[in-house]
């Protein structure tokens, strides 16, 4: 495996790619809540999707950037304000030790049901310096990735210290992956 872990794709007979799940796809009975997780706001926008970082800095205003019809939840849950609505979620964390844990608190606030209405589609682990992960991280962000749908790795940029656009491979396959998984919205 590489240093982070990855989207599953399998090919078809066509050879079309499919989004595979490395995860729980709903919240599970008998997952405890945390004791200090995510606030929760209701929210009126139906961005597609909202981007939730799990601490500061980690990289959902990046994202909703290079994402169009994508917005930034502003570090708190985004729930939906009718009765039986969803709000398509994706988590955004750093590799760092301290985002992997804020990631790992925010899947278990998912997984024991304390946000109804979210419809969590993944995590996004941004990395937080250039180069592999030491294998601590490695291990701690695939403990993490195994209590979430789907994980994409957006590697590190070197050009977005400075304010560049540049779009690595990976956010081009995490918008056709969105693109796959969210329904087309009316304008």
């Amino acid at each position: 495996m590489g240093s982070h872990p990855r989207l599953a794709h399998r090919d078809d007979v066509a050879g079309a790619r499919f989004l595979l799940q490395t995860g729980p796809a709903m919240p599970q009975r008998g997952v405890p809540s945390p004791a200090n997780g995510l606030p929760a706001r209701v929210r009126t926008e139906s961005p597609a999707p909202w981007w939730l970082g799990t601490h500061g800095g980690a990289g959902e205003s990046t994202l909703a950037g290079f994402v169009p019809s994508s917005a930034a939840a502003g570090h708190a849950w985004p729930l939906p304000r009718d009765v039986g609505g969803t709000q398509p979620v994706v988590l955004v964390a750093r590799t760092s030790h301290r985002g992997l844990e804020s990631a790992r608190l925010a899947a278990t606030q998912w997984a024991a049901g304390d946000v109804l209405g979210v419809e969590l589609l993944g995590l996004v682990l941004m990395a937080d310096a250039p180069g592999r992960l030491p294998r601590p991280l490695r291990d701690l962000a695939r403990h993490v990735a195994g209590g979430v749908p789907r994980v994409w790795s957006v590697p590190w940029v070197e050009a977005w210290r400075s304010g560049g656009d540049a779009v690595p491979h990976a956010l081009a396959v995490l918008r056709r992956d969105l693109a796959t998984l969210l329904p087309v919205r009316e304008a």
